[in-house]
């Protein structure tokens, strides 16, 4: 593109010049010539009124010499009565060109050997005609000319490299960001996510730009996602896997026991992995459109039922609040269950057998709060637990349960907070927005936020028990 626009720019730069240089050289050679002739014009004219008082061929000498010199310049009076003609000078036209003039009564030129001549009749005043010639070298036809075409040519040179000059700026402008847009293309194809292209250049190019910037951000924002739904679906598998690792330890001993175990310890490794692997995008949650949701007092009734059934073979005490009557949010089923079975399987993981733990649902007017608590160790550094990726510390934490829940809540406006439960361990505070239209005003993460209402809080401070 950018020699192209030069060979265009250098294509219209020369025609022009041509088309002005041409008729400009005409006009300077026709002026240099007209110049020649004028002064020849005045040296005969200078002789005219000599001509017209005598023609004494001493007196005429005379004055053809003060007009111009011997070689230049001569006289050709004819003969008149007693009086014989009398020629002064070099002749160089041929006498019919003299009588052509002299018989027509006006000045010609004719070319001669070396130049040109002017014959200008001169009356006398005896009536006859007398021709006056004067000499114009080709020399002096032709002076001053080649200068004035080597300044012309100069000029037409000066304004092609000129115009070439800034056709290659203005390609150079054009290119350039074009080059950067292919290049950032190149490498957004080799996998370099962060090749961005600066925008710059002309308006059609800064468009291209931005366009392509933002296709790269959706790209990554897109590969982010996958990282995270990855993830987040292995995340999922550990609630199966809980439930294989626990019955494989109640098979006792022998071989399959020993080689069931195995298999679900590697499994259980090989799921981490995928999720350690998977964990470095900051993921996304994509709230609930208008009219979906779920019931969430059912769906802590049906996982409840699932994990009470593992709560009873390790002597865990359950307690299940709240879900006596339906309890709309705008949050998936699916959603919902995968943040009961990753607290709930936390509790499994990460307590002894024997520790109790509960659930509770809690229906404000503008949120729902479930609370999900136990009576183990507690985390020391909630701040830690929370951070996507990070976890609690603990063996087999993959940190990736907690920031589900979190994505969860956060999706309708709401938000996470850890805390010390009435059991004495943890208590995991899930603050559902219902309307997520409405204004949050968010702490940290994992704190919840500042205003609540007034019949939830009293809830939240009044002392549970166990049955």
């Amino acid at each position: 593109m950018r020699w192209a626009l030069v060979k265009v720019c250098l294509a219209v730069t020369v025609m022009v010049v041509v088309a002005f240089a041409v008729p400009l050289g005409l006009v300077i050679r026709e002026m240099a010539r007209d110049r020649a002739f004028s002064n020849a014009e005045r040296e005969a004219a200078a002789v005219a009124p000599a001509l017209s008082i005598t023609t004494d061929r001493d007196q005429l000498e005379r004055v053809v010499a003060s007009a111009g010199s011997d070689a230049g310049m001569a006289v050709h009076i004819p003969a008149s009565g007693d009086a014989a003609a009398v020629d002064l000078g070099r002749q160089r036209a041929v006498a019919d060109d003299i009588a052509t003039v002299r018989r027509l009564g006006r000045a010609s030129t004719t070319e001669v050997a070396g130049g040109s001549t002017l014959l200008q009749p001169v009356a006398l005043s005896s009536g006859e005609i007398a021709v006056v010639e004067v000499y114009v070298p080709e020399a002096e036809v032709t002076n001053g000319l080649t200068t004035a075409w080597a300044v012309l040519a100069g000029v037409g040179l000066a304004l092609i490299v000129g115009s070439v000059a800034v056709a290659d700026r203005l390609g150079v402008r054009m290119v350039r960001p074009a080059q950067r847009l292919v290049e950032g293309a190149h490498e957004l194809g080799e996998g370099k996510l962060g090749a961005r292209v600066p925008e710059e250049g002309p308006n059609e190019l800064r468009l291209a730009a931005v366009a392509f910037n933002s296709m790269a951000d959706q790209v990554v924002q897109l590969l982010a996602n996958e990282r995270e739904l990855a993830a987040d679906l292995s995340h999922r598998l550990r609630t199966p896997l809980t439930v294989l690792r626990l019955n494989a330890a109640s098979l006792g001993d022998g071989p399959a026991a020993e080689q069931t175990r195995a298999a679900v310890a590697q499994l259980e490794r090989e799921v981490d992995t995928i999720i350690r692997t998977a964990r470095e995008a900051k993921p996304q949650t994509v709230a609930a459109g208008p009219g979906a949701g779920c019931d969430a007092a059912e769906v802590v009734r049906e996982r409840m039922t699932f994990w009470s059934a593992l709560a009873e073979d390790e002597d865990r005490k359950v307690r299940v609040a709240g879900v006596d009557r339906p309890v709309r949010i705008p949050v998936a089923r699916a959603d919902l269950a995968a943040a009961l079975d990753a607290l709930l399987g936390n509790v499994f993981r990460h307590t002894a057998e024997g520790t109790a733990f509960a659930v509770d649902v809690h229906n404000g007017e503008d949120a729902v709060i479930v609370l999900v608590s136990d009576a183990g160790p507690g985390i020391t550094d909630p701040e830690a637990a929370m951070a996507r990726g990070r976890g609690s510390g603990s063996a087999g934490s993959t940190g990736l349960g907690l920031d589900i829940v979190r994505q969860l809540a956060e999706s309708t406006g709401g938000d996470v907070r850890i805390g010390s439960s009435v059991l004495g361990g943890t208590e995991v505070r899930i603050w559902i927005q219902l309307d997520a239209r409405a204004p949050v005003r968010r702490g940290h993460r994992g704190s919840m936020r500042r205003r609540r209402p007034g019949r939830l809080v009293s809830t939240f401070n009044r002392p549970r028990s166990l049955p």
